[in-house]
């Protein structure tokens, strides 16, 4: 198919009851532009690259230049037209890329389950009565239901990762200063990272070097053989879906006969310290209420109550804590990164300890929702505030789709994509 009939197919699909509340605003006129701009280059023996007339939707946070970025609230409606696309967009431009619209996300990019009371929830697609991950969830649904090749997302505490497993697809956490992050709303300038979620690790690799240099960097795959994997038993295996834990131990064996070699590694005393100096001033809540503050209490009413009660949890936190938190966080980073090099090549982990919930009860139950969103998030903001690469594949598993997590040390993004691939392959 060329890519206009492919990007045409593409918008049926968008418009059918399935996709509800998958994206905030289609780009038809651009999109069939640049699809036919892909078919001239096609039919003339040129290529830009590995994306060039691929379908790419883009999270709602990033600037377009001419449409509003609302960052799935409507406080930002009316904010005026960006004047510029982002860094990264310009470069999925630059790239060929066929940017098919703007997908829907939690608000402010603030939860990892999805919800949003403003624009719609979209259904999982494996299950429209289920969450569809958080807070990059309609680009991970855009891509599980076939509608776009890849997905621009970004990840805070798991934004990227969760909705992937959620939706049985690949989502990528690249460390985070790789990936320019102007023309993107900040939910946290310390933590938020750019990545990429697709159907395949090759997709997700060959987006993340264009937002990275600009330039397509070929993935070459890294044999397992005798690649040391390290599992980080304790905290972040409790409250384990017993189908999770399962799917997770046969992910082992395949890599196991593979080659690589498993141990286990003790970080629960770096995680505990982590806990610890987030409770003295929880970074995202601190950095987000700045980021906020000048219609925190003027425009109350028009937030999320949840994404605002989050967001409360930073007003009242002194410089002091911030900053003793902040230079704790730098001195953790380092003895966690030790500890890594020392150990294992690799990490691996369940993406999140539990599967997709329930749409309802999660809407009715604020306790519940709570509960819910910080054992979602658990596992992945860990690699957040380390600044770890991570990158989550579909777990083979019956029924709802469940994700493997591999992280690698801070700085060595497409080393961890090259592993991955042959993981990949060894899960099939």
């Amino acid at each position: 198919m060329t890519a206009r009939d492919r990007l045409e197919a593409a918008l049926v699909k968008a418009a059918t009851p399935r996709a509800r509340h998958v994206f905030t605003a289609l780009m038809e006129t651009t999109a069939r532009a640049e699809a036919d701009a892909a078919d001239i280059r096609a039919r003339a023996g040129i290529s830009l690259g590995p994306l060039d007339g691929k379908i790419v939707s883009i999270k709602d946070l990033f600037d377009v230049a001419g449409m509003e970025t609302w960052a799935g609230s409507k406080i930002r409606k009316g904010a005026g037209a960006a004047l510029a696309d982002a860094p990264a967009i310009a470069r999925l431009r630059r790239a060929g890329a066929v940017l098919i619209g703007r997908t829907n996300m939690s608000e402010f990019a603030f939860s990892g389950l999805g919800l949003n009371p403003h624009w719609g929830t979209p259904g999982n697609a494996h299950d429209s009565t289920r969450v569809p991950g958080g807070s990059t969830s309609g680009g991970a649904v855009s891509v599980a239901l076939g509608i776009a090749d890849l997905t621009l997302g970004t990840d805070t505490g798991g934004s990227t990762r969760v909705p992937a497993a959620f939706n049985g697809i690949v989502g990528f956490k690249p460390t985070s200063h790789r990936i320019p992050k102007a023309g993107c709303f900040p939910l946290s300038q310390s933590l938020d990272s750019i990545g990429p979620l697709g159907s395949s690790v090759a997709d997700c690799a060959a987006m993340d070097s264009i937002l990275a240099t600009s330039e397509a960097d070929r993935l070459t795959p890294l044999s397992l053989n005798g690649v040391r994997i390290g599992v980080p038993r304790g905290f972040l295996f409790e409250e384990m879906e017993a189908a999770v834990g399962a799917a997770f131990e046969a992910a082992l064996r395949a890599l196991e006969k593979a080659g690589a070699s498993l141990c286990d590694i003790d970080v629960e005393d770096l995680l505990a310290e982590s806990r610890a100096a987030l409770q003295r001033a929880p970074i995202v809540a601190c950095e987000a209420a700045a980021i906020h503050a000048d219609y925190f209490e003027s425009r109350a009413a028009d937030f999320d109550p949840r994404v605002r009660g989050r967001i409360a949890g930073g007003t009242g936190v002194s410089a002091i804590a911030y900053i003793q938190t902040m230079l704790a966080r730098e001195a953790l980073k380092a003895r966690f990164s030790e500890r890594f090099a020392a150990s294992a090549t690799l990490l691996a982990l369940p993406t999140a300890p539990i599967r997709a919930a329930e749409i309802a009860p999660i809407m009715a139950d604020d306790a519940l929702f709570t509960k819910t969103n910080l054992l979602t998030l658990r596992n992945t903001n860990v690699f957040n505030f380390f600044d770890c690469p991570a990158i989550s594949l579909p777990l083979p598993i019956d029924g709802l789709p469940a994700g493997l997590m591999l992280v690698s040390p801070a700085g060595q993004d497409r080393r961890l994509f090259a592993f991955a691939a042959s993981a990949e392959a060894a899960l099939r």
